[in-house]
């Protein structure tokens, strides 16, 4: 049993790491053999994904001591490990779908992606999600969309004009 110390310690880490993620999904690993878990960890790993596995009590308490992931407290039921993720928040939905192609588990719970609630059902759907970078870089080019149009229609009248004075001076010649 752990003592009150190694608790507070692994509450401090678990406050600062919730601070420091935009996205925390849960899944329930019950019925998982401990090589499938090492192979899913590993895949978050090189993703750069933390995945780890704590007393969801303990998750609780952080999490309302952080305060912002009351839309998922209900979902700390039974085995759940936790992905934690700053970036991409797309990418731990994708990593757990590719994982999940080899088999039915782990369970995915839900996830909480900068406040917003995704339920069980809402995997494909964070998985399919743009990152913030392409989002971004969408809108960027919607705005420059505009502004390109003009200046290849005024590119083409310039180039239309020139060429109609040109025929006309060559007419009069």
């Amino acid at each position: 049993m752990a003592t009150k110390a190694q608790k507070q310690e692994v509450f401090n880490e678990l406050v600062e790491v919730l601070n420091n993620s935009e996205a925390v999904y849960l899944t329930n690993y019950k019925g998982m053999s401990v090589a499938d878990i090492s192979n899913l960890r590993k895949e978050f790993r090189n993703s750069g994904v933390t995945y780890k596995v704590y007393k969801n009590t303990i998750v609780r308490k952080a999490m309302e001591s952080v305060g912002g992931y009351e839309p998922i407290l209900e979902s700390l039921q039974e085995q759940t490990a936790y992905a934690f993720f700053a970036g991409d928040n797309s990418k731990p939905a994708k990593v757990l779908k590719d994982f999940l192609k080899k088999g039915d588990k782990p369970a995915f719970n839900g996830a909480i992606v900068d406040g917003a609630l995704y339920g069980a059902d809402k995997l494909d759907a964070l998985a399919s999600m743009k990152s913030k970078d392409e989002v971004l870089g969408d809108i960027v080019g919607l705005l420059l969309s505009p502004i390109q149009t003009v200046i290849g229609g005024l590119q083409s009248q310039g180039s239309t004009i020139a060429g109609a004075i040109k025929q006309i001076a060559e007419k009069e010649n």
